[in-house]
Formats: structure tokens, sequence, C-alpha cells
């Protein structure tokens, strides 16, 4: 059986939130400039709707989620996340404040290179930017390669070195020295609960 999806309609001939796209499409279809998504719960769609239709453009669903499990993710703290087109391919990744979404740093596109390398260095530069700017907050990332990697201080990445992806591969030698030199907090980098709080507020929505 389909599981009940949860239709929000910002503008349309009627607004609101629908529990069938047959009642959906009737709002949206042909309506010039409408404003609708799917979400998966009630509760999520309801917090949509008293939200702007721009803050889930381009995003998934589930992101924001989190703002309404019983158990959430400690505040403040940092997010981060990758993304890259193809393996290997065109790389970038970012950190932004889980409270607020708000970029914090961003790095990229690189060519050559793959998700897990990004969020390697993605995590390593929220460590280095908390550093500068005197913070210790939570980091959240979540790739489980990722957080071993920084953890045992090596990318053990399979990634094959080509001329374009040089300056990947001195980042990645600049982290591994930089994380060899500094001792990381006790449970200062955390894996981010997707199951339960939808996606990493830091996801670049190209899903």
């Amino acid at each position: 059986m389909p599981k009940q999806k949860y239709y929000v309609v910002w503008t349309g001939r009627r607004t609101g939130i629908f529990t069938a796209w047959a009642e959906c499409e009737k709002q949206v279809k042909g309506f010039v400039g409408a404003q609708y998504k799917a979400f998966e719960s009630e509760a999520e769609a309801e917090a949509a709707y008293l939200a702007r239709y721009e803050d889930y453009l381009g995003k998934a669903s589930s992101m924001g989620r989190w703002k309404l499990a019983e158990v959430k993710p400690y505040l403040p703290s940092l997010c981060v996340d990758a993304a890259c087109s193809g393996s290997p391919g065109r790389l970038e990744y970012r950190g932004v404040n889980t409270e607020n979404g708000k970029e914090v740093f961003r790095a990229g596109p690189y060519a050559d290179g793959t998700n897990n390398v990004g969020e390697f260095l993605a995590i390593v530069h929220a460590l280095t930017w908390q550093e500068k700017h005197n913070l210790r907050i939570p980091i959240y990332s979540d790739s489980e390669n990722a957080i071993s990697w920084v953890n045992t201080g090596e990318c053990r990445t399979q990634l094959k070195r080509t001329p374009k992806n040089a300056i990947l591969f001195a980042l990645i030698k600049s982290a591994e020295n930089w994380l060899a030199e500094n001792e990381l907090p006790e449970d200062k980098i955390l894996k981010w609960d997707t199951g339960s709080w939808g996606e990493n507020p830091a996801d670049f929505g190209r899903k």
C-alpha cells in the first residue's frame, strides 16, 4: 500500500494541505506560478505551510524534519555535506549553521573528485573554521566513512590522481597534517541521523 503523502499548496486555485494528489493537482495544474510540494508527514506539511515556499525550493521534502523530532540534534552546531557530479566528477562541499541553514563556508568546485573526499574535507574545514573563530560546537556529517577517516587522521580514498585533481590531493595532505597536529575533542564529530531528522541541512538538494 502506498505511503500516505501530504501536499502543501502555497500558491494555487486553493491553498492549504491536501491528502490526495488528485485534489492537489486540481489546484495547481495549469495555474501560472503554482507553488506546491509533497511531504511524508502531516506535521512536516503543517510546518512547511506556515513557512515560505522558497525555504523548500530545490530541497528534499524531509529538510527540517529534525525540528519536529522528539530527540533533536545538539544546538548550536554545524552541518557539513558534499556534492559530486559523477565519480570521479565535479566536487564541492559546504558547512551550514544547523539551526537556520545559513552557509558559513563553501569550497569548490574541484575536478575529478569523489563524494567521500568532499565529506572528509568538509569536516576538517569545519574544524579549522571553528578554530579560527574560537568555537567548540558539534559538527554533524551523514558520512560514516568521512567521520571514520577524520577520527583516524587519514583519508583512505581510492581516488586516482589526475592532472585535474592535484589541488584536491594537496587539500587532503593539508587536512591530514592538521589532524596529526591537533587533538580532536571527544564527541566533536557526530553522525547526522537522516532517518529521524531528514536530510542534512547542508545537503545541496541535487539528489
